[in-house]
């Protein structure tokens, strides 16, 4: 190991660059040089992957009205939040969810940022991107336990070389400290790298089989239980129609028996006033069955029998009225020992 080398292993490396604030700044109202500050998680959903984006946008206050007038107030739904998950769709098509979980996901935030700001400069200038953080992918536990493996093991190689260099540094140069150690991916021949690339996709492949045939299991079990609990629903509602008419029926009934009860109390009030009224009529009669009124009524049925005679001699009529009276007297005691 050269100078230059044994200097570059002896200082430290530089800080990573800060990630962006997970908290956006406050939008800043009214004066000052520019526009309100804007902050907004997005949470995007592929297939079995789910990411979450934090953007951090400010309007310019000299486009304000421009940009309201264009795109309306909601117009980070259509330069943001539509374009930032078009954007990682487009991203994680174009990579393996390798390159997307562990190689290149440093890179993500920078480039959806200068995605972002490209469209905003050219058709929305008053946007300004201050920031854009993407979460680490939430991937399926059984894919997520198969790269920290891999991060792992690299690690361990990572530490294995710089332990070994140590030992002899210590051993034989005891002023050289080695730092760190970072192995980088072997150059394989094209062909070897290939036949790993295919065995990584066609295992990567596997377990997506696996995790999309638990989704489907998952969304077939909820299908059955909504069909068991519309089918709960509909026998419910079937019995409680099936009640309904039953009371229905009842209710009639109880009423067809109410009209009976009233026309029969009716009736039978009719039928007693008639009795009644009948009696009364025949006690009535009773009394006026005395033998003046009967003399009476035999005068005035005799005298309705008028007969006219023509000739030479007219039949003399007697009436003894002494003999009538008794005539009349027989028949009403006839009549009251009858009663």
């Amino acid at each position: 190991m050269d100078t230059h080398q044994q200097q570059r292993a002896a200082s430290p490396p530089p800080p990573p660059p800060p990630p962006p604030h997970p908290h956006p700044p406050p939008p800043q109202q009214g004066g000052g040089g520019g526009g309100g500050g804007f902050s907004a998680i997005f949470t995007v959903f592929l297939s079995f992957i789910i990411i979450s984006c934090l953007v951090v946008n400010r309007l310019r206050k000299g486009f304000v009205y421009e940009t309201l007038r264009d795109y309306g107030v909601q117009y980070d739904n259509t330069w943001i939040y539509d374009k930032i998950h078009h954007e990682i769709n487009q991203f994680c098509s174009a990579h393996s969810l390798q390159q997307v979980y562990i190689d290149m996901f440093d890179q993500i935030d920078e480039k959806m940022k200068d995605d972002l700001q490209s469209d905003c400069t050219r058709y929305a200038p008053g946007i300004e991107i201050i920031s854009v953080r993407v979460t680490k992918p939430t991937i399926p536990e059984s894919i997520r336990r198969n790269f920290e493996q891999m991060e792992e093991e690299r690690t361990k190689i990572d530490e294995k070389m710089k332990d070994d260099l140590q030992s002899d540094c210590t051993r034989y140069a005891p002023g050289i400290e080695i730092i760190s150690v970072r192995v980088t991916k072997p150059t394989i021949p094209e062909s070897i790298r290939r036949n790993f690339e295919q065995m990584e996709e066609e295992r990567t492949k596997v377990l997506i089989a696996i995790e999309r045939q638990r989704v489907v299991e998952k969304e077939a079990e909820t299908k059955k239980k909504i069909a068991i609990s519309e089918a709960e629903k509909n026998a419910q509602v079937s019995l409680i129609q099936m009640e309904q008419k039953l009371m229905e029926k009842e209710s009639a009934r109880r009423q067809e028996e109410i009209s009976n009860e009233m026309y029969k109390a009716r009736e039978k009030s009719l039928a007693d006033a008639d009795f009644y009224r009948a009696l009364k009529e025949a006690e009535a009669n009773m009394l006026k069955l005395t033998p003046q009124y009967l003399e009476l009524k035999f005068i005035e049925a005799i005298s309705n029998n008028t007969k006219i005679f023509f000739g030479n001699k007219v039949p003399n009529m007697i009436f003894d009225q002494k003999l009538l009276g008794n005539f009349v007297q027989d028949i009403a005691r006839k009549t009251n020992m009858e009663a």
